[in-house]
């Protein structure tokens, strides 16, 4: 089966890199960092301090198979990256936003500028199909920042359906964000692939890291993407032996999911790390409270002991 790739393969030496943030120089004379300029369901902003100290020091090649809003690679900033992804419209946008932010910028200008509620659901009913690739990266970064809760939800034809949501004045273009993020991004290979063909690519010394559709917490939580694509049991028990197959060759690997019976009984022979995390996607506010979910490390020479 071939993917699609959105640059010529990185060369395949594999001198370790340490991680570090990239400090990216504003117009203005100060350094931006660049962050993730998506909002992203279970991004791990938030939780970057706890799982700092399990961060190796020294890595070859990153690798991250469900990309997300990019925020473990937008803190590590490692030298060579490869972000992936099932879903082709996400893999777009940082595709673009690498290689021609200010085409991205200059389209989410116009869209903050005509911004309101017809605006928003003529974007929301745009054939992707039908649009420029630079246009698709511009809607996907319009619609994520002005729709409910920054929700990213297909149907089950692959249109995203997410409602306006209820901002007074969203952020919608941050042009030094996405310059900071261009800068970032110019180490990493984009591509459009299931979790699994890391497999094809990692070697020993690399660092993988996932963080797939979360198993429910209950019998009553049925959600398990947030595309079109589902993830049920199998797809999770796939990827656990896709990362117990890295761990065996040496790579060093790191996986989220949320504290479940199945999950510790799934990654039982791994190192497994509780994490004190914010439950944020609900359509309540008072169900937002705090919950455990679970890091797990494949190699014991993870960060510290």
């Amino acid at each position: 089966m071939r993917y699609a790739a959105h640059r010529q393969p990185l060369a395949e030496a594999r001198t370790p890199v340490n991680d570090g943030a990239t400090l990216v120089k504003m117009e203005h004379g100060c350094e931006k960092r660049a962050t993730p300029f998506l909002k992203w369901a279970g991004g791990k902003g938030r939780l970057l301090a706890q799982y700092a100290p399990y961060f190796p020091k020294n890595y070859g090649t990153y690798y991250e198979p469900f990309c997300g809003g990019g925020a473990v690679f937008f803190h590590l900033t490692p030298g060579r990256a490869v972000l992936s992804d099932i879903n082709p419209e996400l893999v777009n946008v940082y595709t673009c936003v690498r290689d021609a932010v200010e085409r991205v910028i200059a389209l989410l200008e116009e869209h903050a500028a005509r911004h309101n509620e017809g605006h928003y659901y003529t974007v929301r009913d745009q054939q992707p199909h039908a649009l420029t690739p630079v246009e698709r990266a511009a809607r996907l970064i319009y619609l994520n920042h002005t729709c409910f809760n920054g929700l990213y939800r297909e149907n089950a034809s692959g249109a995203f359906n997410v409602p306006l949501g209820r901002y007074t004045n969203p952020t919608i273009c941050d042009a030094a964000n996405l310059r900071a993020a261009s800068r970032a991004l110019q180490s990493a290979e984009t591509l459009t692939a299931p979790f699994d063909h890391v497999l094809q690519r990692a070697r020993q010394g690399d660092l993988v890291y996932f963080d797939p559709p979360y198993v429910p917490l209950s019998t009553t939580s049925s959600f398990t993407s947030y595309s079109r694509h589902a993830f049920g049991r199998e797809e999770q028990v796939r990827l656990r032996d896709t990362f117990a197959a890295l761990a065996q060759r040496g790579v060093q690997v790191m996986l989220s999911n949320s504290d479940t019976p199945f999950t510790r009984d799934l990654y039982r022979d791994f190192r497994i790390i509780t994490i004190s995390a914010a439950r944020a996607i609900n359509s309540r506010a008072e169900r937002r409270g705090k919950i455990s979910e679970i890091l797990v490390l494949g190699d014991e020479h993870h960060g510290i002991p």
